[in-house]
């Protein structure tokens, strides 16, 4: 999977609300009403990374987890990236 340029992931994040990006990488931080409900929502995020075989940097920090996500084999954002905040955002609501 090839590398996004700049406007496709200037688009992309566009329809990600939330989402921003640092260097080579998409970011989001997800707050939750305690931490039961946050770690819940890193095992839901576990079960569709692994499925995707695509897996985020997750930070956990009581209510809030942080996910990251870039595509090391390609070095930057690619489609999977995308596809992947999506589901993490469905996950979220």
């Amino acid at each position: 999977m090839s590398k996004l340029n700049r406007l496709q992931i200037q688009t992309a994040l566009q329809s990600l609300p939330g989402w921003s990006r640092k260097r080579s990488a998409i970011h989001r931080v997800f707050e939750f009403k305690d931490f039961v409900v946050a770690i819940r929502f890193v095992k839901a995020v576990a079960i569709v990374a692994e499925k995707a075989r695509h897996h985020p940097d997750i930070d956990i920090r009581w209510n809030r987890v942080t996910l990251s996500l870039t595509t090391h084999d390609e070095g930057g954002l690619t489609l999977k990236d995308i596809q992947l905040a999506e589901k993490c955002d469905r996950l979220a609501e």
